[in-house]
Formats: C-alpha cells, structure tokens, sequence
C-alpha cells in the first residue's frame, strides 16, 4: 500500500499537515516558471533554438521553481528514497526496509501524508517540466523545418539562376569557336586568292631560274605563301 501511494499520479488529492493544500496548489496545472510557457508562432527561430538547446533545469531548480511547495519538515520523500538506498539496508528484505523506514519516520516526527503530499508535488513538478520542455522541442522543430524549407527554395533558385549562368557561358565560348573557325575558313581562301594573284606577277620563266630568282625564292622575298600547287 504505502510503494502504491508513493506513485501518486498527477490527480491524487493528499491532505498536508495542517489540512488540505491551498486552492492555487491544488486547481492550478504546475508550471515550472517562464520556460514552461508555450512559444507563440510569431517567435524567430532563433528565440526557439535559444529554448530548445539551452542547459536544462536540474531536478534540484525545477523542484525549487515549483508554484506549489511541500509542507515544511525535518525531511522530505527524498530523504526516504536515500534511506531505502542507504548501505545500512542492504541485503534486507522490502518489508525489513519498509519497517526501518517508517520507524525512523514516525521518530522524527512527520507526518506520512506530508511525505506522500511531497512526493505527488515533485512527480507533478518533473511531469510538467517534462511536458514544457517538448512543446519547445516541438516547436523548435517546427520552425527549424519551415527555415530549411525556405533555406531549400533558395538554393534551388540559387542553382537554377547559376546554372543558367553556366549554360549561357558555354554557348559564348561554343559561338566564338564558331566563329573564329568561320574566320579562320574565310582566312584561308583569302588566302589562295592572294598567292594566286602574287602567281601572276612573277615574271615569267622565274621558276626555271636557277639564280635564286625561282618563283618561290620571289615570293618568299615579298612575304607571300605560296598557293598549293603551284611549286
């Protein structure tokens, strides 16, 4: 009887010492202080990281902040859990446990439904803590989910537009081959057409002349390549 009580759940209703618990500590949900507040949908990302990955309380800080206090005493149900996991008691069988327990209970003078109020308040206090802390975590997620939407969208567009810019550079580099390889045609027949007129005007029986006046010596001398197929 006394372990099932110990594990009260959220909506027991146990007398203290003096009488039942205050309206507030009874009919109001616990919270434990500002970080149990829900993040509106407005908050920034950042405000929720600064929530979700932030330190959290230690049991002994969630304890301290809860609204609703246990009755004042020598000691507390955690004191009672130290006892059970005290060397002293080791080895001995749970009822040996329970009765040394409550002996040094019931010497000290407090009350068992003090040390049940206790217990059911710090149960309450890590529930809602607990429950305050994933509705940051939730949303944290949330808004972390919609900025690497938005995170995603723009490197989408960033890759679109870029590789466009890519795309359009390459045809400009493929257009100047083009044309400089339709130059390059255009240069060549301007070519034959230069060393074809240049033919003309080497004076007649130069090719045959041994004298160094051969037509391609007096081409050479001019600068002008000779047309294939007229050596």
């Amino acid at each position: 009887m006394f372990k099932r009580i110990l594990h009260l759940t959220n909506g027991t209703d146990t007398s203290s010492k003096n009488g039942q618990l205050s309206a507030d500590a009874t009919a109001q949900p616990f919270t434990s202080g500002p970080r149990q507040e829900t993040a509106p949908p407005t908050q920034s990302s950042s405000a929720l990281r600064a929530k979700a990955v932030g330190p959290l309380h230690s049991f002994e800080e969630i304890y301290r902040d809860a609204p609703a206090q246990p009755p004042r005493m020598a000691y507390g149900i955690l004191k009672v859990s130290e006892m059970l996991n005290s060397s002293h008691l080791s080895g001995m069988s749970h009822e040996s446990k329970r009765c040394s327990v409550m002996m040094a209970i019931e010497a000290a003078g407090i009350p068992v439904e003090d040390l049940l109020q206790d217990a059911m308040l710090r149960q309450r206090a890590l529930n809602d803590y607990e429950q305050g802390e994933e509705l940051h975590l939730k949303d944290f997620e949330s808004a972390t989910d919609h900025e690497n939407s938005l995170l995603q969208a723009e490197v989408e567009r960033l890759t679109s537009q870029y590789m466009a810019r890519i795309q359009a550079n390459i045809d400009e580099v493929a257009a100047a081959q083009d044309r400089f390889r339709a130059w390059q045609k255009r240069k060549n027949q301007e070519l034959q057409h230069i060393s074809a007129a240049a033919a003309i005007c080497v004076p007649k029986g130069a090719e045959n002349n041994g004298n160094n006046t051969s037509y391609t010596a007096v081409l050479a001398r001019v600068g002008v390549e000779t047309p294939a197929g007229a050596r």
